[in-house]
């Protein structure tokens, strides 16, 4: 344990579910000494009409001076960000569609632990990459480091309409897994989708799921990700979740720390 962050109150407000990033937040303030205040949105004063903006105001009188985030719109976050005092932090842990940066962090973290050098890589990312912010924000980050070889397979309903000219988009999974260095597999954000874009589970299964035949198209010493939840059996088998090259419980791992790190610098510059 350490006393970075002693006597400073953090407020994590999760308006989407999360295990991964919620819990790993907790436990970064925790270990760096902040009192963790974890709002049960659905028994707040939300149900009684209150205003989020209000909420937050309200928690930041009370002595709240950092807020963790997670929201489906991200003018939400962008907003209320514009609302807080200044001496206020506000950390993004998940926005819209497009924003995850501490994810991003921790990816980034963790492929450069097992390939250093982000330039030469082939990365293959698998399933709903168009709703998938998770996708939207490592790609913004990891092309800020290198130019790596960015390959999108899936079908085009769930590929981005907006795309850097250098992105491939390869509909074959098994072309697209030719040589890959790094595999990210991506659950259907079944949440966001209209039904009507994609088929069944079954079909996208069939011809998506990442499988340990599958995986042989990509080079010996391949890592494998997720960012989680993982939905077995559709984006991903059981045996390539849990194989040798699976790196998923190392992300994990890597979030505790990565988020560690983040509260720490803005610590030091800000709250």
């Amino acid at each position: 344990m350490l006393n970075t962050l002693s006597g400073k109150i953090i407020a994590n407000l999760f308006f989407e579910p999360s295990t991964r990033t919620l819990n790993s937040f907790e436990i970064a303030a925790k270990r760096l000494g902040a009192f963790v205040l974890n709002t049960r949105l659905d028994t707040s004063s939300l149900a009684k009409g209150e205003t989020v903006f209000d909420m937050v105001k309200n928690l930041e009188a009370m002595g709240a001076s950092v807020f963790i985030i997670r929201h489906s719109n991200q003018k939400v976050i962008e907003e209320m960000s514009q609302q807080l005092n200044p001496q206020t932090t506000l950390i993004n842990a998940g926005g819209g569609e497009e924003e995850h940066p501490s994810q991003a962090l921790l990816d980034l973290f963790t492929i450069s632990c097992h390939k250093p050098h982000f330039h030469h890589l082939t990365i293959a990312m698998i399933g709903d990459i168009r709703h998938s912010r998770v996708a939207h924000s490592f790609i913004s980050a990891i092309t800020k480091f290198g130019k790596p070889n960015i390959r999108l397979i899936a079908p085009l309903s769930l590929v981005p309409s907006h795309l850097n000219n250098t992105i491939s988009v390869i509909n074959n999974i098994e072309e697209g897994l030719k040589g890959a260095d790094v595999v990210i597999c991506l659950r259907l954000q079944k949440e966001r989708i209209d039904e009507k874009t994609w088929a069944s589970l079954q079909d996208f299964s069939a011809d998506y799921c990442l499988t340990e035949e599958r995986l042989q198209y990509a080079k010996p010493d391949v890592i494998v990700m997720h960012p989680g939840p993982m939905n077995r059996g559709v984006e991903i088998s059981n045996a390539v979740a849990d194989g040798k090259q699976s790196i998923i419980l190392e992300q994990v791992n890597n979030g505790v720390a990565i988020r560690m790190a983040l509260l720490e610098l803005l610590s030091s510059v800000s709250f």
